[in-house]
């Protein structure tokens, strides 16, 4: 998994199934079966070795990682920490539209404990987070909702979880920094942007590529630098800087963790079960 280890962690809208999609800061290889989460595939791990910092501060050329500026579209993605964020940051996470106004998507394997069989109760994010700097501060995980085949089997084709927040000073997340929609049944490609979180960083990268098949339930990408840390990261397709709004159609995960080379990524494919997923996670809000 591309999360970091940690002491014990791991983490409406609108909604047209087909080619359409869940649509809110100001202006075909076999599977491997996740056995654990601690050091597998993307999760990252205290004591990694630095990556090397893609020094660029725009896009670069597609696949290549690069520095991204601090924007309305960037300042929904962020760090998730286990407890407070004395620790380490071991997982990536972003905001989505929701009736509550108060939901994340991650990778399931950041958010659920496989050794105790249950999800993780103190998770907390920052949004925008930079070299300590949380410019919205830190919010409360209180309910973590993944696929309960997941939850048995760790199943790598259902590896996405949705996290509600408590609110802040009296308004939930999406008031503050809006939201993303959710893609179901995209396809298998589509240009994305996918941002994230390395652990041995406490800034995010950023890379755009087109998005492939790796079977009937994966997408794969090349994008380089993404290791430990960046599980979870969103998979943004169709932004548009006029609503401030992009699509997720997938999150850094599903196969291997999201993989086992930093410059290789996977993520599930949103179908049905991430849309009842999704509606789920709503309803128990």
């Amino acid at each position: 998994m591309r999360s970091l280890a940690r002491k014990s962690v791991l983490p409406l809208t609108l909604l047209v199934i087909g080619a359409g999609v869940l649509v809110g800061y100001s202006t075909e290889e076999s599977h491997t079966v996740l056995a654990g989460r601690d050091g597998f595939g993307k999760s990252g791990g205290p004591g990694e070795p630095q990556d090397q910092d893609p020094a660029a501060t725009a896009p670069a050329s597609d696949g290549s990682a690069y520095t991204p500026r601090r924007t309305e579209e960037n300042a929904r993605i962020g760090t998730v920490f286990e407890k407070d964020d004395s620790g380490d940051h071991f997982c990536t996470a972003s905001v989505v539209q929701s009736p509550g106004r108060n939901m994340l998507v991650t990778a399931a394997h950041c958010a659920f404990d496989s050794d105790a069989g249950k999800p993780v109760d103190d998770l907390v994010f920052a949004p925008d987070y930079r070299d300590g700097d949380e410019p919205t501060g830190l919010w409360k995980v209180k309910k973590v909702v993944v696929d309960t085949r997941w939850a048995k089997s760790n199943d790598p084709d259902l590896d996405v979880a949705f996290l509600t927040l408590n609110g802040k000073d009296g308004k939930q997340i999406q008031d503050v920094l809006g939201g993303n929609t959710l893609g179901i049944d995209r396809g298998f490609d589509n240009e994305v942007k996918i941002t994230g979180y390395p652990s041995s960083r406490d800034t995010p990268i950023s890379c755009q590529n087109r998005t492939t098949k790796f079977s009937n339930t994966q997408m794969r990408v090349h994008c380089t630098d993404f290791a430990g840390g960046t599980s979870g990261s969103p998979w943004l397709a169709d932004y548009d800087p006029r609503s401030q709004t992009g699509t997720v159609i997938g999150v850094l995960g599903g196969h291997q963790g999201g993989g086992d080379e930093d410059d290789i990524s996977y993520a599930a494919y949103f179908d049905d079960d991430i849309a009842n997923l999704y509606r789920r996670a709503q309803n128990e809000d």
